[in-house]
């Protein structure tokens, strides 16, 4: 893997994957070509930020069933599809279901690599909101029972006088363990503590 990402082609016409292949070496992305969905799934696993180029109609399973076998296992590699024979209701398909772009051949180079640029980027993006958001669930999982009681009622507001009535603690209880908590957090203030307890229940 390189430090600007790993571009996966899979397309059935060699000639195809040979030039894409020369285009995006030359502006320094790593290259992994497959002629068909079955050699990709048969290959290891990319490391590191990458997009999918995918031709619409290859053998065995298509690009579009693809996209959505992708989607339905939860991945969210950024696809930009290419092909021959598009047409407009199988663009919209490609698009509703998340697609960079929908480029018929012949394409601009350029056009294409300005659609890998922001594919690699929103991955990049994903990955580094994915891990920090491993890292604040492992600090709160570093919290206390009763750590996490508190955390609970303080991100709504409550003051530790509130606190310490409703889960049967003495004030200065919940001020040592708010604190605690606080620390343990790495939360420098009420609003940011907040905002982490959001990002770790969106849906509260």
């Amino acid at each position: 893997m390189t430090a600007a990402g790993t571009v996966i082609v899979i397309d059935d016409d060699p000639s195809v994957r040979e030039a894409l292949e020369s285009l995006l070496r030359s502006v320094g992305l790593q290259v992994k070509l497959y002629g068909s969905v079955a050699g990709f799934l048969d290959a290891e696993t990319v490391d590191g930020p990458s997009c999918l180029v995918l031709d619409v109609r290859l053998p065995g399973q298509g690009g579009l069933d693809f996209q959505r076998t992708l989607a339905s296992a939860g991945a969210r590699t950024p696809i930009i599809f290419i092909t021959g024979h598009g047409d407009i209701p199988m663009s919209v398909q490609a698009m509703k279901g998340g697609a960079i772009e929908f480029m018929t051949k012949p394409f601009r180079d350029q056009d294409l690599l300005d659609a890998i640029h922001a594919g690699l980027e929103r991955d990049r993006a994903g990955r580094e909101r994915d891990k920090a958001l491993g890292q604040l669930r492992a600090r709160h999982d570093a919290l206390t029972q009763r750590e996490r009681e508190v955390m609970a009622l303080v991100v709504t507001g409550q003051l530790n006088k509130q606190i310490a009535g409703t889960i049967g603690l003495s004030e200065i209880t919940v001020k040592v363990h708010r604190g605690s908590l606080m620390r343990k957090m790495e939360a420098r203030s009420l609003a940011e503590l907040v905002l982490m307890a959001q990002r770790l229940n969106p849906s509260a």
